[in-house]
């Protein structure tokens, strides 16, 4: 599956951003989908992760309350609506697709995801 993450930018702090990733996977319902972040000099981490019904979400605890993760399995896109942003979400945001057997699995590290977008960056000032 080809991915495809947009809606990086600039903003200040106290914005908003709703970064979109697009999969040509036409069995895209059956992918778990995650967002990590990596900021310059440090490892990828994990932002948000949902399973293939949309039914089951995950956040890291340093999103919690301003980042909102969906999907919208007809169009085989996956959202993720930034509120609140802070200096420290400043980051490339990668979009993550791995299949799955049930809604239960639903990934939150990046070496269980064996498909990535490409990036897109996210600059917040202050």
């Amino acid at each position: 599956v080809q991915l495809q993450a947009s809606g990086g930018g600039l903003v200040q702090a106290g914005g908003s951003l709703r970064l979109s990733c697009a999969a040509s996977e036409r069995t895209f319902i059956k992918y778990a989908m995650g967002w990590f972040r990596q900021a310059p000099g440090a490892e990828r981490e994990f932002v948000s992760s949902i399973s293939w019904s949309g039914g089951n979400t995950f956040y890291a605890d340093s999103v919690k309350g301003r980042f909102t993760i969906s999907r919208d399995n007809a169009k085989n896109t996956v959202y993720l609506q930034m509120n609140s942003l802070k200096p420290e979400d400043t980051a490339i945001y990668y979009c993550a697709a791995e299949p799955v057997l049930t809604q239960r699995e639903v990934p939150t590290v990046p070496g269980e995801y064996d498909y990535w977008g490409q990036g897109t960056l996210v600059t917040v000032s202050s």
